[in-house]
C-alpha cells in the first residue's frame, strides 16, 4: 500500500549546454507516512532541492508522479505549505498581515475576525504574539523566519515542505527555531519533508533520513530509521546510544558519494518567491496592485 505521500519513479532533466539533457534526478522512489518527518540529505547539487521543488509543484517532473494525501498533484497548492531558506516577506506589511496573505487566499469565506484569530494563533505558537503588528522590515532574520513558519502552518496544509529553513541563521537561532518547529509539529502533526545538508539537524528533527546519491541521475541511496523518542530533547538525543553510530553512517555515506562524484554543474535551485519589493517600490504600485505583488511573493 502506498504511503500518505508517494514519489513514484520521479525524474527530472534539464537542457544541457551544447544540446542534450542533464539528468538531475532519476527513478526516485519514496513513500512517506502521515505525520512522518523525513529529511533529504546529500551533497550540494545532488538534486535535493529539485525533488522538493517537484513536490511543491514549482517544478514539473520529467518522469514519474507525485501524490500528496493519496491524490496526484499537478502544480502548487494550499495542501502544501513551503518554508524557504529566506522568508521572503512583504516588508511594508506587518508580521500578521504577512501571515494573513495565505490565510485570506485559502479561507476567503471565513469571517475576517476568525482569519485574524488564525494568524495570531500561529504567531503566538512561534513566539511572535507581541510582534504581530510590527512591520517585517523591523524584524530580525530569525523573527522573519518565524513569520514564514507561521504563514506555512496557518493555511492548514496537509504537508509541510522545508528547504533548508535554518540555513541562513546563526547557530543559536537555528537551534532555537528547530525546537520551535518541533513543538509546533507535536501539536499539528504535519507530514514533513525537509532538505538539509546538516547531519546533526537531520538526526534531531527526523523520523527517517533519506540519503541521496550524488548523481548525475541521483536517486535514493540509503534510508536510515531514527527511533529517538518524541517529544525530543536535544541533550537526550545526543546521549542516545544510536546517535553517534547513525551520525557516523551518514558521514560515511557522504564520503563514499564524494569519492564517486563527477564534476557536474550545480543543480538548479528551488524556485523561491520573488524578493519582496522595497517601500519605495511598493509606493509605486497603483491602488489594488498589492494583491498581485503578494501573489508573486508567495507563488512565484
Amino acid at each position: 500500500m502506498a504511503g500518505y505521500v508517494e514519489l513514484f519513479r520521479l525524474g527530472k532533466s534539464f537542457p544541457a549546454p551544447g544540446g542534450g539533457e542533464s539528468v538531475v534526478v532519476s527513478d526516485f522512489n519514496l513513500d512517506i507516512e502521515e505525520g512522518e518527518f523525513v529529511s533529504l540529505l546529500g551533497h550540494s547539487g545532488c538534486g535535493k532541492s529539485t525533488v522538493l521543488s517537484m513536490v511543491a509543484g514549482l517544478t514539473t517532473p520529467s518522469a514519474g508522479s507525485i501524490a500528496v494525501a493519496r491524490r496526484e498533484i499537478d502544480g502548487p497548492g494550499p495542501d502544501r505549505g513551503v518554508v524557504f531558506q529566506s522568508p521572503c516577506l512583504l516588508p511594508w506589511f506587518t508580521a500578521l498581515e504577512n501571515v494573513l496573505l495565505g490565510v485570506d487566499r485559502v479561507f476567503p469565506h471565513v469571517p475576517k475576525r476568525e482569519r485574524r484569530a488564525i494568524g495570531l494563533y500561529f504567531l503566538n505558537l512561534v513566539g511572535l504574539g507581541d510582534a504581530a503588528e510590527r512591520s517585517a522590515k523591523e524584524l530580525s532574520q530569525g523573527m522573519q523566519q518565524r513569520v514564514g513558519i507561521a504563514r506555512a502552518f496557518a493555511i492548514s496544509p496537509k504537508m509541510l515542505l522545508l528547504d533548508e529553513p535554518f540555513g541562513m541563521l546563526d547557530s543559536l537561532t537555528r537551534m532555537e527555531l528547530q525546537d520551535v518547529l518541533q513543538e509546533i509539529l507535536e501539536r499539528e502533526r504535519k507530514t514533513t519533508l525537509m532538505v538539509t545538508h546538516d547531519v546533526d539537524e537531520a538526526l534531531y528533527m527526523s523520523d527517517r533520513i533519506v540519503m541521496m546519491t550524488s548523481g548525475p541521475a541521483a536517486r535514493v541511496g540509503e534510508i536510515l530509521q531514527v527511533s529517538f523518542e518524541r517529544p525530543r530533547d536535544r541533550a537526550a538525543v545526543m546521549r542516545h546510544p544510536q546517535y553517534y553510530p547513525l551520525r557516523e553512517r551518514m558521514i560515511e555515506f557522504l564520503e563514499e558519494q564524494d569519492r564517486h562524484r563527477p564534476a557536474v554543474a550545480p543543480e538548479p535551485e528551488l524556485v523561491e518567491p520573488a524578493e519582496a519589493p522595497t517601500d519605495e517600490e511598493a509606493a509605486r504600485h497603483p491602488e489594488g496592485e498589492t494583491e498581485k505583488v503578494a501573489e508573486a511573493a508567495m507563488w512565484h
